[in-house]
């Protein structure tokens, strides 16, 4: 019977988890251009009771359960919110924003919403910089599909060139690590990354004045977290069960 019970936890473990990353999915749904992930699975050990023979018998192996391996995150794209916003950029495609955070580092992103900061450089709300100086003298400005930001001086009618917005493409993006923010760091499960102009080969295009919702499905989401509450709910239905069985076992020894 303790075998029955280990298994079970086993399996409300689990359950546990996929609940929590299911919930996180869900309180994202507004973050703009969150990625869900989804929670893996694998069956643990087994322990062989009966050899197999040499004729049709199997055997019997009787398995330890199963636990959370993997949270797999889904980089499938969000739909596109018109903001109006000049300096709300969305990406048409596989590519990342390159951010300098506070302290140095560089992070990727798929988070668009920019502002100035007090030099005018284009920064995330967390106040990672997109690298982009706007100057002070310059208006009317504009992003290109392909990432070119131009504006109109002040003193002139005639539109000049700021600077070049390149995206970053990474081989798996699912390998890199999520540091929060809406900020991911390349890690080597991610595979080769590449840097280019928006509108190159497999880099996408920039959008002006749009964003990029999450990608999480409200009603899918929900199917979810039922299925994992119902399999939590069987799971602890064994433990009950495998119990009494015990119990019961007990009683027929003293008897």
């Amino acid at each position: 019977m303790m075998r029955a019970l280990y298994t079970a936890a086993s399996g409300m473990m689990a359950q546990q988890i996929n609940i929590d990353n299911i919930s996180h999915n869900l309180s994202n749904v507004q973050s703009n251009a969150y990625k869900k992930s989804r929670t893996e699975f694998e069956d643990l050990m087994y322990a062989s009771m009966d050899a197999p023979g040499l004729q049709a018998d199997t055997g019997i192996q009787m398995g330890m359960g199963t636990r959370a391996v993997a949270s797999d995150r889904q980089f499938s794209s969000g739909s596109l919110k018109n903001t109006g916003n000049n300096f709300d950029l969305a990406i048409q495609g596989d590519g990342f924003f390159a951010v300098k955070t506070p302290d140095g580092k560089t992070a990727y992103t798929r988070d668009g919403s920019f502002k100035l900061d007090a030099k005018g450089t284009l920064c995330t709300t967390s106040g990672a910089s997109l690298g982009i100086k706007i100057p002070k003298d310059m208006m009317d400005i504009r992003v290109d599909p392909d990432g070119k930001v131009s504006g109109v001086p002040l003193t002139g009618t005639q539109r000049q060139t700021i600077d070049q917005i390149k995206l970053t493409r990474f081989l798996n993006p699912a390998g890199m690590k999520a540091l929060g923010q809406n900020l991911y760091a390349w890690t080597p499960n991610a595979g080769e990354k590449k840097e280019g102009i928006p509108q190159g080969p497999g880099f996408g295009a920039v959008t002006q004045g749009y964003l990029e919702q999450s990608n999480v499905n409200i009603v899918e989401e929900m199917i979810n977290i039922l299925q994992a509450q119902r399999s939590f709910e069987i799971n602890q239905k064994t433990v009950q069960v495998a119990d009494d069985m015990q119990k019961e076992a007990i009683q027929l020894k003293k008897a």
